[in-house]
């Protein structure tokens, strides 16, 4: 029924103040839901924190709150026309907001994650977990709430004329306005200076996305950018942005000293692993540990930094910014190892001189880290290779010929097709790069030390020929088994030669080393999101993914997440499965690993 009482003027009048008043107590109501992120978040050690905490918690709440009345209901007053359809509209609406509110809480106190479109399935998926039965627990309360706003809908107006007249409006309005602008503004000046207490609080609410204005501050001359890199290299390693490791490592194992050279023929398939095209290795996995069913940690370069770490490639920002050393590393150095690092491509990649061997005492004592091609690189380690010898010593040659095989003039024939030209030169490539990884073998053979080190022979990632039809060529472009599937072949000294078949990540080679070399008898739950290379028993997933996406590979299923929540996923032959929904102890086991070393409240 249309209201007909009043003009159409008057009636807007009030209902817009009655909607003011009506936001206003949801937006306490939303910050006292929202107190909940703040228990679960590290507390802010200093006061300049704990400052900025209390005004983006006023001010984003405060805006949140006011900006969907703005969108949503404050148009509704001028179409509706009955005040009862309205107030009944805007407590619906209050209703489910606060409830999603509330579930975003719990799904951040449970996996820190806010709402995305994977924790969604959490919630409605038909296999029950602890977390889908507590988000599904409150909608219980749904009818309570909407009990309350029914409630306040009905209080806010009848009491509006008085509230107005207490004249209280703009002096709040005004307090969640600098609130929202001081934030924001603090959060600019602690972007620029690298101010921890406060960047860490980045995440901590929902829909939350403080202002960074470095470009406009230097511009302006706010900013003096030599001051602003040399604060950045200051900084790197003064933030603790990730527990690693969890626990301080106990060494009550036996401890066996030998070196360990540890090869990455990158751009490497498994498959390239056969008598024609690599007869010197396949010789060398047949007489040795093979693992056929093997998976780099990521489909680009970044897979070294799992074999290193035994972490998946989203923490690698977070141990960048902190400075934070691979554990592997940290004990091969406490017990004395010499280091020999060699490449190809004299470690292009910041990857190498920004995170893995950033140690800038290691990297003073290291040879051939400037070679540019692989003759050169194993020329140098020959000679790092006579000095060291004597001591214990751990060393790793990139090879990088098949990273660089379309280069490589191996086949004019302007007959052949362009993909067959591609697969040429890739098997003309892997060939070079099996005659050199030979000729490291030989020199190992040649000054008698097979016999005391551990070789491991493997590659940062696959290379794919289209073979998922996706027109993908080469690597970082899906998460199919012929772009992370590589070699691992393991050469331990006393160990008997067998194949394999279990599924193995790079992310347990450093826990093997840890374990069975070095003599670390902790948890490797505690260091390291891998296990052992030789422990044979079930695993439910493998890890994979880049700095932008997830992917967690089971025997009949590939799921990929983005860094917002979106998910695909994919059959064994990598074809996408657009009915099907991704299996929840997988995806609550994924997602829980993905945030599990990342600094939290005690």
């Amino acid at each position: 029924m249309v209201d007909s009482g009043n003009s159409y003027g008057e009636r807007v009048s009030r209902l817009v103040g009655w909607g003011h008043w009506f936001a206003f107590f949801n937006i306490v109501a939303s910050m006292l839901i929202g107190t909940r992120y703040i228990v679960q978040s590290p507390w802010p050690e200093t006061l300049l924190g704990q400052f900025y905490l209390a005004v983006s918690w006023v001010g984003h709440f405060g805006f949140l709150v006011f900006a969907l009345y703005l969108l949503v209901l404050f148009p509704l007053t001028f179409i509706l026309p009955s005040r009862k359809l309205f107030r009944l509209v805007a407590v619906i609406f209050a209703t489910v907001g606060q409830t999603i509110l509330l579930i975003d809480t719990q799904a951040y106190q449970s996996i820190n994650l806010h709402l995305t479109p994977v924790v969604w399935e959490l919630l409605f998926s038909e296999d029950k977990s602890a977390l889908s039965t507590d988000l599904q627990h409150l909608f219980v309360v749904m009818p309570l709430i909407f009990l309350i706003q029914l409630a306040l809908s009905e209080w806010v107006w009848r009491k509006q004329r008085k509230l107005s007249h207490k004249h209280v409006g703009r002096p709040l309005a005004a307090v969640f306005f600098l609130s929202f602008m001081t934030s924001h503004l603090v959060y600019i000046w602690a972007d620029a200076y690298f101010y921890n207490p406060i960047t860490s609080q980045r995440s901590n609410f929902p829909l939350s996305y403080p202002m960074t204005a470095k470009s406009f501050m230097e511009k302006h001359g706010l900013l003096d950018r030599e001051e602003y890199l040399k604060r950045l290299a200051e900084n790197e390693g003064n933030v603790e942005l990730v527990n690693y490791p969890l626990e301080k490592l106990e060494f009550n194992r036996r401890v066996n000293k030998l070196n360990v050279l540890m090869i990455s023929v990158n751009n490497l398939r498994a498959d390239a692993l056969n008598p024609e095209e690599m007869p010197n290795l396949y010789e060398f996995a047949e007489n040795n540990q093979n693992f056929r069913n093997h998976y780099s940690s990521s489909n680009d370069t970044y897979g070294a930094f799992g074999l290193f770490y035994g972490l998946p490639t989203s923490y690698a920002s977070s141990i960048k910014a902190q400075g934070a050393s691979p554990v592997l590393l940290d004990v091969l150095k406490d017990q004395g190892y010499n280091f020999g690092l060699f490449s190809g491509s004299g470690f292009e990649d910041d990857l190498y001189s920004e995170i893995i061997f950033r140690d800038l005492k290691l990297a003073e004592d290291l040879d051939g880290t400037q070679a540019h091609t692989d003759k050169q690189s194993i020329a140098n380690w020959n000679t790092w290779l006579t000095e060291k010898a004597s001591q214990p010593w751990f060393s790793y040659i990139e090879v990088t010929t098949v990273d660089n095989f379309e280069s490589i003039p191996s086949n004019n024939d302007e007959e052949m097709s362009a993909s067959d030209r591609f697969k040429k030169a890739y098997e003309y490539a892997v060939k070079s790069a099996d005659k050199t990884v030979a000729s490291i073998i030989d020199e190992l053979e040649k000054n008698g030390l097979l016999t005391n080190t551990i070789v491991i022979i493997t590659s940062n990632h696959g290379s794919e020929f289209n073979e998922t039809n996706t027109n993908s060529w080469g690597a970082n472009s899906n998460y199919s088994r012929y772009q992370l599937q590589v070699p691992m072949v393991i050469q331990w000294p006393g160990m008997l030669a067998g194949e394999f078949n279990h599924s193995t990540s790079h992310l347990d080679l450093s826990v093997t080393l840890l374990q069975d070399m070095l003599g670390v008898s902790s948890n490797p739950y505690d260091y390291s999101s891998g296990r052992n290379l030789f422990d044979e028993s079930r695993r439910r997933w493998i890890l994979a993914g880049d700095t932008r996406e997830l992917a967690l590979i089971t025997s009949s299923q590939t799921t990929v997440i983005d860094k917002f929540g979106n998910y695909k996923l994919y059959d064994k032959n990598y074809k996408r499965l657009r009915d099907d929904a991704p299996k929840l102890p997988v995806l609550m086991q994924g997602l829980t690993e993905l945030q599990r070393f990342y600094s939290k409240n005690d």
